[in-house]
């Protein structure tokens, strides 16, 4: 049976780049931490970070006061983690709510495209079983493609989290026909990986133009939101910015 997404739409709110500010200067402020706090006080519903190999932004510091925090107001810390053997070994002394399988080359100045699970299901397997095993939820983020979901059921994760910059990419650019287009194969991932058995997210690139038509695809439980919202914190504070996203997620929810 599908399990059934939440009639209230969570958000996860990424405070990399808060983090990517800071070390701009190298000192200690702005503190991903305390934007952590606000986020949560602000309507959040859980907090993703991601550790990059190169440390380009969190830290490892900030993973422990981050998991720290995240237990005592009982809210999930979504890890984002390269498939590596380091990553791995610091997800499971962690033990985060979540771990959240991302590809990463040094050279991207962000995440490009999703995780290709399935030409990289002997790499990528053991990490799910590794992770599973040590009672972290697994979460892989992918293209919202049926290969891709197949393989993300068969090697045992829970979560599959849909890659949305393409169609958030072509509403940017004002291209309606590569928007319906790239939306409709958000639906028609949503809708086989929950007929799998999967817990759907969505994630990358959504602003408040293009959040309603992710956050109405029924199947979706989660949305992870950060770039955008750390950016619009500088023009309107991150509460205000946080607070417009929430309703407009519910709004169309609700629709």
């Amino acid at each position: 049976m599908s399990p059934r997404a939440p009639d209230r739409l969570r958000l996860g709110v990424n405070i990399d780049h808060v983090a990517t500010i800071r070390n701009a200067r190298g000192g200690a402020h702005p503190e991903p931490l305390r934007a952590a706090e606000a986020a949560i006080a602000a309507g959040a519903d859980g907090i993703t970070a991601h550790l990059r190999e190169d440390r380009r932004h969190i830290s490892d510091r900030d993973i422990d006061a981050l998991n720290e925090l995240c237990r005592r107001l009982d809210r999930p810390l979504n890890f984002e983690m390269a498939v590596t053997d380091e990553m791995l070994a610091i997800a499971l002394s962690h033990k985060p709510h979540a771990a959240c399988l991302v590809p990463e080359r040094r050279e991207e100045r962000t995440t490009e495209g999703g995780l290709d699970v399935a030409r990289g299901h002997n790499t990528v397997a053991p990490v799910v079983k590794a992770l599973r095993e040590a009672g972290v939820r697994v979460s892989l983020f992918i293209e919202a493609n049926p290969i891709q979901i197949a393989v993300a059921e068969a090697m045992g994760a829970q979560v599959v989290e849909l890659h949305t910059g393409a169609y958030c990419d072509a509403v940017k650019a004002g291209d309606g026909v590569a928007a319906a287009r790239w939306l409709g194969q958000l639906k028609d991932g949503a809708e086989e990986a929950a007929r799998r058995g999967l817990e759907v997210h969505a994630g990358h690139g959504i602003d408040f133009d293009s959040v309603a038509a992710v956050a109405a695809i029924p199947q979706v439980a989660e949305l992870n939101i950060g770039h955008f919202l750390i950016g619009e914190a500088i023009f309107i504070g991150l509460p205000s910015a946080i607070s417009r996203m929430r309703t407009l997620m519910d709004e169309a929810r609700g629709a």
